[in-house]
């Protein structure tokens, strides 16, 4: 395999970027004209001494503002373990540079409208859950890597990159159009690793899990859901959990995504919007392509929708019902779980009715091994698709659940586990099992809801406590204030990112400067001054309680009133996205 380049030092000139090769033997540099923003590979001698040189960790890519070209670099970078010998790094910080010396040639406006991509751009950077690896296909399962021909053995990464995975794809367009420079890029995954080596009845072996995040649909909970046309799911990621012992390695796959129709939950100030089936498009075209490709990929597909069989959430089951038996398709089934009924009233052992249904499945699925001696021993066979609505917090719960009982069967396979011994008498592993669990819930929580997850003291602990709801409601309340107040922007920052919208210095940005309604100022200036009027005449009474109590009365009304205008007003006082096509939205 064409590995890429791991250690870099940039030289910065006035015309140019210098970014040279460090590793042992290289002479590469590959050199970026800071006026025609042209590309060309040369060698050390060609480095000019006037440079400002520092090191570098990594190209994340370059991208286009209104002030024009930025370079965007990895500046520092954590191991994050070995995977099979290959080192795995986390992106922990970035720098975004600008191609151009100063940026006095923009107006006002331009140069504002340039600060607000900058932020937007440094928003996704600083979202967690960046990983690489510069010798070592990320965006692959081990199944997928196995079942390759070797042409695609001979690619480089940024060739055989899953396109799916890859979140600075839009970043590196020039440099993949450029074979020559593939050595100098490396595929960037957003989502979750974690490495640990762990020791059962003395046997030391590698546990890891891997979470990749699609960059198709990305988006942020309620302005992203359900698919787009070409059948691509809103929060789709793949969880790959791998053991390795004594050369041989197990993996077992499960996916998770939004429900595939056409669905939305716009924010509006309510706690839970409720959710719209949309009635005007053919569901069935982009839920058979979601299909197909998830078949293709995966093999048989178990759907496990755990939303809950009652109230808003109830029509969305339905349909995803009625969808799955339109299909009439032999390798999806369908199972619905209704886990916030089955789990009420602390019921958390309850979760095992849903294991023992899938039992069968789980056993025909299989999981993929590879033997000692490098061969075949196993295949998957087909996943489970978990889903409740955001795809967080219950989906985290059952997958970990599935992935347990993989697990079980894989480490008795290899000679790990005695026979009769079962994962859960392991204190020691069991704690890290439990913890990278949750801690995998948390990044694809903050990732797509901006929190970190719900119910992750039942996957730390195996039980449910009064704090562990103590902490949910925390989080939730911080989940109501982000959804309403700054997703708009998040979205905006991701949509910029991957490409979804292109700036052109020509054009004027006039979404990004549309003015509010006059009721988004005054009528919480109202409330606001209502409500205080009403806190007053019940700290100082008047002279009577008749009267203190219309005072009272008075301002109660009209801060209760205005904050009913409010509610039933409140798309418009959610912030939204300015910068995405409205089918995106819908």
């Amino acid at each position: 395999m064409a590995t890429a380049y791991e250690r870099f030092n940039l030289h910065a000139t006035p015309e140019k970027f210098y970014i040279e090769a460090c590793d042992d033997g290289a002479k590469d540099v590959l050199v970026i004209d800071r006026v025609s923003t042209e590309m060309t590979l040369a060698g050390v001698k060609d480095i000019p001494p006037s440079g400002v040189t520092r090191p570098i960790c990594g190209i994340m890519g370059t991208t286009r503002l209104v002030a024009g070209m930025y370079l965007i670099v990895i500046t520092r970078k954590r191991k994050v373990g070995d995977l099979f010998g290959h080192t795995v790094w986390k992106a922990m910080e970035f720098d975004v540079i600008s191609y151009k010396k100063t940026i006095l040639h923009l107006t006002d406006i331009q140069m504002q409208d340039n600060k607000t991509f900058l932020a937007m751009i440094n928003n996704v950077l600083n979202t967690d859950g960046f990983y690489f690896c510069t010798d070592y296909d990320l965006t692959h399962t081990q199944q997928r890597l196995s079942n390759t021909s070797p042409d695609f053995q001979e690619m480089s990464l940024l060739e055989r990159a899953d396109q799916r995975f890859m979140w600075n794809g839009n970043l590196l367009r020039e440099i993949i159009e450029q074979p020559e420079l593939h050595k100098f890029a490396f595929p960037v995954i957003h989502g979750f690793i974690v490495m640990k080596p762990c020791c059962i009845n003395g046997k030391v072996f590698e546990w890891i899990l891997i979470s990749r995040r699609s960059c198709f649909r990305a988006g942020v909970r309620y302005y992203v859901r359900g698919i787009d046309s070409e059948g691509h799911a809103a929060n789709f990621v793949e969880t790959e959990q791998i053991v390795q012992y004594s050369n041989a390695r197990a993996s077992f796959v499960q996916t998770r995504g939004s429900m595939p129709f056409y669905w939305s939950q716009r924010p509006n100030l309510k706690y839970k919007p409720k959710p719209q089936i949309r009635t005007d498009t053919n569901h069935m075209d982009g839920f058979r392509r979601h299909f197909e490709s998830q078949v293709l990929i995966y093999g048989k597909q178990v759907i496990l929708n755990l939303v809950n069989q009652k109230g808003s959430e109830l029509p969305l089951e339905q349909t995803f019902a009625k969808m799955v038996n339109g299909v009439e398709d032999r390798l999806i089934k369908y199972i619905a779980f209704d886990f916030h009924k089955e789990c009420s009233k602390m019921r958390w052992h309850r979760l095992q009715i849903l294991v023992d249904t899938v039992a069968d499945m789980q056993d025909e699925f299989g999981y993929f091994m590879l033997g000692s001696d490098g061969k075949v021993m196993s295949e998957q066979s087909g996943t489970f698709r978990s889903n409740c609505m955001d795809c967080l917090d219950r989906t985290n719960v059952i997958q970990s659940l599935l992935a347990r009982c993989s697990l079980q069967n894989q480490l008795q396979r290899m000679g790990v586990l005695h026979v009769g011994q079962k994962i859960e008498e392991q204190a020691d592993f069991e704690k890290i099992y439990k913890n990278a669990w949750a801690d995998n819930a948390n990044a694809c929580a903050k990732q797509y809801a901006g929190t970190g997850a719900l119910k992750t003291d039942f996957t730390r602990t195996g039980k449910r406590t009064q704090w562990g709801l103590v902490m949910d409601g925390w989080n939730s309340m911080i989940r109501y204030y982000k959804n309403n107040f700054s997703d708009g922007f998040r979205q905006d920052s991701i949509d910029l990112f991957l490409g979804n919208y292109t700036v052109d210095e020509t054009d004027e940005l006039m979404a990004m400067h549309m003015q509010k309604d006059w009721k988004f100022l005054t009528l919480p200036v109202i409330m606001l001054v209502a409500f205080s009027m009403c806190i007053i005449c019940l700290l100082t009474p008047g002279d009577t309680w008749t009267e203190t109590l219309a005072y009272v009365l008075f301002w109660g009304v009209a801060s209760a009133v205005t904050a009913a205008v409010i509610i039933v007003n409140g798309r418009e006082f959610v912030d939204a996205p300015k910068l995405v096509q409205k089918e995106k939205m819908d």
